[in-house]
């Protein structure tokens, strides 16, 4: 008799607990659509501009909804343009943050997501850790890579080293090739970081790619290993700007936002 009791209790207020747990993943859901920030709804480049500059850069426009860079869309009247055509959503500064893009670029084109970005230099790469964006098939048969690949010392200097690969944390660690499923240049593709001072991750077209942690002993023997010789600053910073880097390819990006961790 007791155990039936029992049973019967638990049958009464399993449909509540049900409820309560609907519920709660309701609300979290919720939340989480309430975190993010929009950085480009399609319609207006509010916040963007030049790395250290006031303004977009000549080539880049909305175009159909797409953010886009094409050096066709550069005016005559432009060409003696001496700025930085790399571009920052510089309203603000993010510290750790979850960001998300979808991007494309064309065959043998060539790009990357920045963050961390302080201005006042020569350029984001100075001080900015890089979420590597290229045309990991063609880019190699189209640029010579030699002269540069002997320079930072890395094997087969005429092929696409791994640390310059698609999702890899540019030249300090390497996006997991088994676990990339990129798409073709020309096509759409999607990329998430997911930045904590514990943890970073990279992800690309809906799976992880790539984690590390920052600022550990691990990633201070990378970075002085020798490319950052020349820039001691680079990723010492734990708040910056987002930005895009423009390496003279067309580019789009769509659907940008993020939300802080």
């Amino acid at each position: 008799m007791l155990s039936h009791n029992i049973s019967s209790k638990i049958r009464s207020i399993l449909p509540l607990f049900c409820c309560l747990l609907i519920l709660g993943a309701c609300q979290n859901n919720t939340q989480t659509a309430e975190d993010w920030q929009v950085l480009f709804d399609g319609s207006s480049t509010e916040g963007w501009r030049a790395y250290n500059g006031d303004a977009m850069p000549p080539g880049w426009k909305i175009i159909e909804g797409v953010l886009t860079f094409k050096t066709e869309q550069i005016l005559e009247s432009d060409y003696d343009y001496k700025g930085s055509r790399d571009i920052i959503y510089g309203a603000e500064e993010f510290d750790n943050f979850e960001l998300y893009v979808e991007w494309k670029i064309p065959v043998g084109g060539n790009s990357g997501i920045f963050y961390h970005i302080k201005e006042g230099y020569g350029g984001p790469p100075e001080v900015s850790p890089e979420y590597q964006l290229i045309d990991d098939e063609n880019y190699a048969s189209i640029h010579d890579l030699v002269a540069y690949n002997t320079s930072v010392g890395f094997e087969n200097p005429a092929e696409l080293h791994p640390l310059q690969q698609t999702a890899s944390d540019y030249a300090m660690y390497a996006a997991d090739p088994t676990m990339k499923e990129l798409n073709p240049a020309g096509e759409w593709n999607s990329s998430k970081i997911v930045f904590t001072e514990a943890q970073v991750e990279y992800w690309l077209n809906g799976k992880k790619v790539l984690s590390f942690v920052p600022w550990s002993d691990d990633w201070y023997a990378r970075k002085n290993s020798g490319k950052w010789d020349s820039t001691p600053d680079y990723g010492k910073f734990k708040t910056g700007y987002i930005g895009f880097q423009d390496h003279g390819s067309n580019l789009w990006f769509r659907n940008i936002k993020i939300r802080r961790l």
